[in-house]
């Protein structure tokens, strides 16, 4: 079951960590809405989006994302994703970062891709799984982080499990 946890993301501090805290605060907040018992394993995922020290979550407004996808335009960026996993009263974290790198952009296709709507709720104003995808030109790492949940990074923290789905 999918159960979002509105929590409060910060957008300052060194992204690997920021992404983890916040992963982490989800997956209590959303352990904590349960309502009888609580599930076996619950699964927090958070991204950020880092350019030169800076940290890009998700744009608040059409004039955020253009100015995120601006910045971002003809450069590489990194995609951090922090998981957190509760687990048999354990907690378990784990991170991944994917290096992008956008095509160059002109303004006219900045201002065409955030007419889509695309850019909202996505960490750096993007979805390389969508239309987001003509912005790229390549990628260093693991496109399904870049997605928003880094699978080889969830097998490592419950190994077996993805394995055991529907056996």
């Amino acid at each position: 079951m999918v159960r979002p946890a509105d929590v409060a993301e910060d957008a300052t501090g060194e992204p690997a960590a920021l992404a983890r805290a916040h992963a982490l605060r989800k997956a209590r907040a959303a352990a904590d809405g349960w309502a009888g018992s609580e599930p076996e394993t619950v699964l927090g995922v958070d991204t950020v989006v880092a350019l030169d020290g800076e940290v890009f979550g998700k744009p608040s407004d059409e004039d955020a994302a253009r100015r995120v996808l601006t910045r971002l335009a003809g450069r590489t960026h990194e995609v951090h994703s922090g998981l957190a996993i509760l687990h048999g009263g354990e907690e378990r974290m784990a991170s991944a970062v994917t290096a992008v790198t956008f095509r160059p952009l002109e303004a006219a296709q900045v201002a065409a891709y955030v007419a889509t709507g695309e850019w909202r709720e996505r960490a750096g104003g993007y979805a390389i799984q969508g239309r987001g995808a003509a912005l790229v030109r390549r990628i260093e790492g693991d496109y399904l982080n870049v997605v928003g949940l880094p699978v080889a990074a969830l097998v490592d923290l419950l190994p077996g499990v993805l394995l055991a789905v529907g056996g």
